[in-house]
Formats: C-alpha cells, structure tokens, sequence
C-alpha cells in the first residue's frame, strides 16, 4: 500500500503492482509504504476519504504466472504447498484445488491453520483468518483477492488493466491529480516490469473444462473488466 496527500494506490497480487509502488516511490517525493498487499479496510484513517488507485489482470493469466512463479522458487509459500501438493500435482489439479477453496474444499481449513495469523510485511501477506470468508462463495481465489483488497467505503476504486499498463498508469494519476514529469512518463513506458514469470503462453495451460471453471468462479472479475480467453 502507498499512501500519497492525493491517492492511496493498492497492490493486487502479482497484477503489476510492484512495478507501480517503485515508480511512485521513486518519482512522488511524499509517497509512503506503509505496508505489503494490504486491503482498503486498512487503509490509515487520515488518508481513507481519498481516491483509491489499483490494477487488474486477466484472471486466466493471474492463474498461470502464479503457478508458474511459485514452482520455480526453492521455498514456495504455504498456499502453493498445500494446493499442489508440494509441488508434486499438475498446473491442472492444482488449479482446481485453488478454484475450489470457496466451494467446499477440505484444503480451506488446511490453509487457514498453516497462514500467518497476523499481517507481516512480505509475500502474498494474506493471514488465515483474511482467507476464512471465502468460505461458501463459490469465488475463485483471484476474484476472492480482488473483492477482499478493493471492497470498501469511500471514493469509488480506479482501476486500470496490467495489460495495458503502460497506457492507462499516467492517465490514472493524472486523474487523481499527480503531476506525471517526463522522466516518470518514460520509465511508465520504458522500464523492465518486475516479478515476471517465464512461461509460454497462459491459454496453452488449460483443458476447456478447467478454462470453463475459472470462467464461472472469476466470472466477476471477468465480465467486470471485459476480458476474454486468449486475450494478451
């Protein structure tokens, strides 16, 4: 979470966030860091009547980048641990189990016992009592993140797509009225993007019937945002 006097900017797991916070902190002199992947409902009370910035990903792609992400890291966090197996299950039944967190699956409880019981300051940050109401949702995880980082009283969210990034980041700030200089303009349109996970393309990881699955759970961050299988 960056807090500015003008906008309090929200980091959506691995939806480009933290190329965004290293801009803001490096080209917004009052910009602040006041925590990691931290929900609107904590946002400091004398910055929580400003707008609320945040980004968006296809949630198909969310599934594939975090998989192939946590597969590839010598420790991987609890939640991978415990949804693959250890690391030993598919891309596929490992989905699955994430899918299924919010519609009965026994893993829920596993997961809320071996979470953090409090917030720290790193990783996905997400304590077990944070992922309890998923429970009977029927949500997929990323649409679960979005509902339980955005949802809150206040100014109307801004929320831009990671796809287009580049694009849409200026325009947000300036909507907010941030100043964007052009060394900030440049290293929006220039700059590496952080935390990328190698792997082909997400639409080749999926059987139809496990794409139809996340098309119902996430179907809210989907149809929200307007995206479509196979988009870029």
């Amino acid at each position: 979470m960056i807090v500015t006097p003008r906008f309090v900017f929200l980091h959506l797991h691995k939806s480009g966030g933290t190329f965004v916070n290293e801009c803001l902190l490096k080209f917004v002199p009052d910009a602040l860091h006041v925590g990691y992947h931290l929900p609107r409902s904590l946002i400091p009370a004398e910055y929580a009547g400003l707008p609320v910035l945040g980004l968006v990903r296809n949630p198909w792609s969310y599934y594939v980048s975090w998989y192939t992400f946590q597969l590839k890291r010598p420790h991987p966090n609890f939640l991978f641990r415990i949804l693959s197996d250890e690391g030993q299950l598919t891309f596929d039944a490992t989905l699955r189990n994430m899918l299924n967190l919010g519609a009965g699956s026994m893993r829920l409880d596993l997961l809320i016992r071996a979470l953090p019981p409090a917030y720290g300051n790193q990783g996905l940050n997400l304590p077990g009592f944070a992922l309890e109401p998923i429970r009977g949702t029927q949500l997929g995880f990323y649409s679960y993140l979005y509902r339980y980082l955005y949802d809150g009283a206040g100014s109307p969210m801004v929320v831009g797509r990671m796809e287009s990034l580049r694009k849409d980041l200026s325009r947000m700030l300036e909507k907010v009225s941030q100043p964007v200089t052009a060394d900030m303009r440049a290293y929006i349109e220039k700059d590496a993007p952080r935390n990328a996970s190698a792997h082909s393309a997400y639409s080749d990881y999926y059987s139809t019937e496990l794409r139809e699955l996340v098309a119902r759970r996430d179907a809210e961050v989907i149809e929200r945002h307007r995206y479509r299988f196979g988009d870029s």
